[in-house]
């Protein structure tokens, strides 16, 4: 380990299978990014999404990194968004500091970054918390998000163009994907903009769509939704959620019949943390009891019907 490098033993690296560098935690028992690719997941699920070319040369887009972890979703986002001219206004949500030093101290991973662009903005981030470049600027918010959000919603609210929602899975960390929170996330988005995340999860999904947000779900990797088994069988790697979204795209697609059912079950009751200070065992028990009074159809029922196996999502 070097000198001035954390010793974080919850963190172990991985190598995901494009070849990217990523970690993975034990507190959590998650991976930092899926295991087809640190890169690929942060260029299909936030950067290609985000749909750049909309936006003019010379405009600066004001972004919000939530769970900014190694920091890839931003590096790659800045590496594509600088070759069309644009200009980064940046806040990051990150109570670990661990993550972006362990992963700087990798050469694998910093040269997956242009030296200028990527590599630049994490290592400013690491040594000073602070971003400055000719391709933008930034702040990085310690802490945990539920208390940081209110200080970007100060200078934000109403005018993100993207925000980039990357905690780990409800699961395990249902604080970040609560009905209030995500609420707050909605607040900060401006009428055309858009929050990306990749959980297609049924409670955060609904929680987006009572906050106000049209949803769609990111396609497939090959570019086609997965099918499952039969019609209307088909599952996403993500959401994008926006004031207002066209009905499909390259990158996205309505939801199927199977998802909107989905969200219509007891696996759409929201995670509720009205305090904001819960911890994750409590979000979860409550859950579970509104969950068993909702009088919804139970998510094990909506499986059946389907075809499908495995948990709650």
């Amino acid at each position: 380990m070097n000198p001035g490098v954390p010793v974080a033993a919850h963190l172990s690296p991985r190598v995901t299978e494009d070849g990217s560098f990523s970690l993975h935690s034990a507190e959590f028992g998650e991976g930092f990014h899926c295991r087809s690719g640190a890169l690929l997941e942060a260029r299909r699920t936030y950067v290609q999404p985000a749909q750049l070319q909309r936006f003019s040369a010379g405009e600066e887009l004001l972004v919000v990194d939530v769970c900014v972890g190694l920091g890839t979703n931003s590096a790659a986002l800045l590496e594509a968004a600088a070759p069309l001219g644009l200009r980064l206004r940046w806040f990051g949500l990150e109570i670990d500091p661990a993550p972006l030093a362990l992963a700087l101290a990798e050469p694998s991973f910093r040269r997956q970054w242009q030296p200028a662009l990527g590599l630049d903005l994490l290592q400013q981030l690491r040594d000073t918390s602070q971003w400055l470049s000719p391709h933008g600027w930034g702040q990085m918010c310690w802490g945990d998000a539920r208390q940081q959000i209110d200080l970007v919603l100060l200078q934000a609210a109403g005018r993100c163009d993207l925000v980039l929602l990357d905690a780990f899975s409800p699961r395990h960390c249902p604080q970040l994907w609560s009905q209030e929170f995500l609420a707050a996330l909605v607040a900060l988005l401006a009428p055309r903009g858009r929050l990306l995340t990749y959980c297609s999860a049924a409670a955060p999904r609904r929680s987006l769509v009572e906050a106000g947000l049209q949803l769609a779900a990111l396609r497939s990797e090959d570019g086609a939704a997965a099918a499952q088994g039969g019609p209307g069988q088909v599952w996403s790697h993500g959401t994008v959620a926006a004031p207002a979204l066209e009905a499909s795209s390259p990158w996205w697609r309505p939801l199927s019949l199977m998802e909107r059912e989905h969200l219509a079950s007891r696996a759409g009751e929201p995670y509720r943390d009205p305090g904001g200070q819960a911890e994750s065992s409590v979000i979860l028990d409550q859950r579970q009891r509104a969950q068993a009074l909702s009088g919804g159809e139970p998510a094990s029922a909506w499986r059946r019907r389907w075809g499908l196996h495995g948990g709650d999502r």
